[in-house]
């Protein structure tokens, strides 16, 4: 009942900036933590950053710097400003979401999801 849609992959050269946007969507009451993982070929899945209700964030340490997450609660929306992206940033990025308090249609109460995930998005970063 929670969707999360990520937007704003796509090809860039490096150097080079892009921004992802994350959507939630569903009766969201609310949402712990929002972040960021990312998964290149052959590899595991990595953190890239993610912040709290409160705004806290972490980040990576290779990202530290040229990446910056931030967060619109009222939107259910998280966000990745991505600066002097290099080709070793190429992955599909996950956006993801902790701990979601939401309603399920004509079922009275709360429920909880403790891990929700974006489709995907696929960034490039081209030599």
């Amino acid at each position: 009942q929670v969707q999360l849609v990520e937007s704003g992959g796509g090809l860039v050269q490096a150097g080079g900036s892009l921004r992802l946007s994350c959507a939630a969507s569903g009766s969201i009451f609310s949402i712990n933590s929002m972040g960021w993982y990312r998964q290149a070929p052959g590899k595991q899945r990595e953190l890239v950053a993610a912040i709290t209700s409160g705004s806290i964030t972490n980040y990576a340490d290779s990202m530290k710097g040229r990446f910056t997450i931030s967060r619109d609660n009222a939107k259910n929306t998280v966000y990745l400003q991505m600066n002097s992206l290099k080709p070793e940033d190429t992955a599909v990025y996950y956006c993801n979401a902790d701990k979601v308090l939401y309603r399920r249609p004509g079922i009275t109460g709360w429920f909880t999801v403790q891990d929700s995930w974006g489709q995907g998005t696929q960034v490039t970063v081209s030599s």
